[in-house]
This record gives C-alpha cells, sequence and structure tokens, in this order.
C-alpha cells in the first residue's frame, strides 16, 4: 500500500541570529548567509530544498531578534517537534524562537505591516569587550536632547531618498516612520524606529545622521532640508552594523 503522503503546509518562522558571521540575510553565491543557513536544515527534513522568505533583507553583519518567514512543504512533524528539529540542525547563532502553521496565503514579506529597528550605541571613553559585536562605540558625548530634536522631524510620511543607500532601485522611497525614539541607559544610547518599511540601510544612514547631530557637527533642524533634498550626499555617515538589531515585524 502506498504510504500517505503528509499534506503541503505553510509554515511561519520566527528566528533571531547574530549577523556577524554572516553576509546578511538573502542567500548569495557565494559567502553564509541565514537563508541558506535555514534553507540547509529544511532539506535536512523534507530532502530537498525549499524556498524560505523573510520579511525583509537584513544586511551583512546586522542581527535580528524576531525576522518572519514562511516556508512551503509536506512536513512530516507537529509544530512544536519541528521548532525542535530546526534548532538542532541550526548553527548556535542561528536560532528558531516559533514555528507556527499558517493558512496558505500567508506571505512572510508581502503581509508585513511595520518593521521596528533598534541601533546600539555604546557612549563611552572607554571600549567594551562584551559590546563591541552588538554595538557601536562612540567617544564623543551625545547630546540626546538635540538628536530627539532632530529625530522629531523624521517622523511622518516623508521621501527618505536622502537617507537611502546609493544606487539603490526602488519604484518609491516615501516611507511613513510612526515613531522614532532615543534612550540611554548609562552607557548605552538606543535608537529605536517602526515605520511601514525602510529603505537599504535606511536606519543606519539614520543612525549615522543623529550621532552627527549629538556630536554637534549637525544642527538639528537641518534634517527637514535632508528630506527636501533627496540626495544621500546631503545626510550623515552610515552607521556600521554591528549596531542594527531587527526586533519586530507587525501583520
Amino acid at each position: 500500500m502506498e504510504k500517505t503522503r503528509n499534506p503541503l503546509r505553510n509554515i511561519r518562522l520566527t528566528l533571531e541570529y547574530d549577523g556577524a558571521a554572516y553576509l546578511g540575510w538573502q542567500a548569495q553565491a557565494r559567502g553564509s548567509t541565514v537563508q541558506t543557513a535555514v534553507e540547509e536544515a529544511i532539506r535536512k527534513i523534507l530532502g530537498k530544498r525549499s524556498p524560505v522568505v523573510a520579511s525583509g533583507r537584513t544586511d551583512s553583519g546586522v542581527h535580528a531578534l524576531a525576522q518572519v518567514a514562511n516556508v512551503r512543504g509536506h512536513f512530516p512533524m507537529d509544530d512544536a517537534t519541528l521548532l525542535r528539529a530546526l534548532n538542532s540542525m541550526l548553527p548556535p547563532d542561528i536560532a528558531v524562537t516559533d514555528v507556527r502553521t499558517m493558512p496558505a496565503a500567508f506571505h512572510a514579506q508581502k503581509d508585513a505591516r511595520w518593521k521596528k529597528y533598534r541601533y546600539q550605541i555604546h557612549n563611552s571613553d572607554v571600549k567594551s569587550a562584551f559590546a563591541r559585536g552588538t554595538s557601536w562605540h562612540v567617544i564623543a558625548p551625545l547630546d540626546i536632547k538635540g538628536m530627539r530634536k532632530a529625530a522629531r522631524l523624521l517622523t511622518g510620511r516623508h521621501d527618505f531618498a536622502s537617507f537611502m543607500a546609493a544606487h539603490s532601485s526602488v519604484k518609491s522611497s516615501v516611507r511613513n516612520v510612526f515613531s522614532l525614539e532615543i534612550k540611554r541607559r548609562g552607557k548605552t544610547v538606543v535608537i529605536e524606529i517602526t515605520a511601514d518599511g525602510f529603505l537599504r540601510q535606511m536606519v543606519r544612514n539614520i543612525a549615522g545622521t543623529l550621532v552627527e547631530v549629538g556630536r554637534g557637527r549637525i544642527k538639528p533642524g537641518m534634517m527637514k532640508g535632508m528630506l527636501e533634498a533627496r540626495d544621500r550626499r546631503k545626510a550623515g555617515p552610515t552607521a556600521p552594523p554591528q549596531g542594527l538589531f531587527l526586533v519586530e515585524v507587525g501583520y
């Protein structure tokens, strides 16, 4: 008698990862990526490669606390068992924190309504052995009030072309930033930004510009002119990747 085939399921994965060893999320011809590692673990379970679609790409060296992805396949186990199986096969710097069978129409990227990113800065004249992989070390004291004043000018619906990586190809660079908060926790300065979508390197470019405000090199009111210029050269530098975390994706 022919063995009954497992039904096709659409699985939603929530993942956290330390991006230091990876060239970002998306699979590439050469180099390790998070997507490649996850797809290899799934291949071992299904016996064939199945594409895993994430809510969005994270760049080389960027971390995630709750990246969301989905994959379709005839999985021979329930969600809880699949969670354990995947974690037993993934490298220690990638973890699946939740597995959930979803309706067939669910799409991790197309159904995402908003995302929250966090950027961490170690603001001290002394380096930290522990924060070096998860923060940008900025020695100069930062003017948090000035940074908050500048951040307020970036909230709302704007054309963020000045904060988009050069040579990016998108239909529109208009995004709606719902909130942009800056908090100091001891020696750590945290920038949290929530928006309906993000352009390539947008958060790191905003963080780099806000740090220049904090250093006193850019006046807070100059943010308005940067937005109106729609020119990457008019904004501040790109913050390094290790301080950036994808925190949450909303559906």
